[in-house]
């Protein structure tokens, strides 16, 4: 199987954080690093999207969210030779064994509990780039069904960091276990 491309999406807004945590520390590294670990695994080149967090800019432009981290991973991936993306966000430092797996052997998918974690081929780059100009729905989600992509469930809850408690309470559980 050829390995893709990771990209990790850190352009959010970071709202309910309150300070970009694509930059929070979690067991001494920052949740982007994690991301970039857990990518590294399963692809040959792991790119950062958001240019907040000193990565690839958003596309067609910023502040759409997800599906502009997407397309921007997408372009980038057809620009330099790679076949697909396996996508994630920074705010996931961890996920269930197995799950990437799933994605890779079943693209395009998603995960269903939190779908900007996906395995998108890069031949859809134009075609999300016209769903964001002309769709009503921005979702991943709902863009990922527009496709036909398949859900793939998390045998386990995903961690996901949204507040300074969720990171607190993340690295509880890891010294815990």
């Amino acid at each position: 199987m050829i390995r893709p491309l990771g990209a990790v999406l850190a352009g959010g807004q970071s709202s309910r954080f309150g300070t970009d945590k694509a930059q929070a520390i979690l067991n001494g590294r920052t949740l982007v690093d994690h991301a970039i670990a857990t990518l590294r695994r399963h692809c040959d080149e792991v790119v950062v999207i958001g240019s907040q967090a000193g990565g690839l800019p958003d596309l067609p432009r910023p502040g759409l969210g997800p599906l502009g981290g997407i397309a921007a991973a997408l372009d980038h991936a057809a620009t330099h030779g790679f076949h697909c993306v396996l996508t994630v966000g920074c705010d996931m430092p961890h996920l269930p064994d197995g799950l990437i797996e799933a994605l890779l052997h079943r693209g395009p998918a998603y995960c269903e509990d939190a779908p900007v974690l996906g395995y998108w081929p890069s031949a859809l780059g134009a075609h999300l780039l016209a769903h964001i100009e002309t769709a009503p729905d921005r979702s991943v989600r709902g863009w990922a069904k527009n496709i036909g992509a398949l859900p793939i469930g998390a045998a386990t809850a995903l961690a996901n960091v949204n507040t300074r408690d969720d990171l607190a309470a993340l690295e509880s559980d890891m010294l815990t276990a």
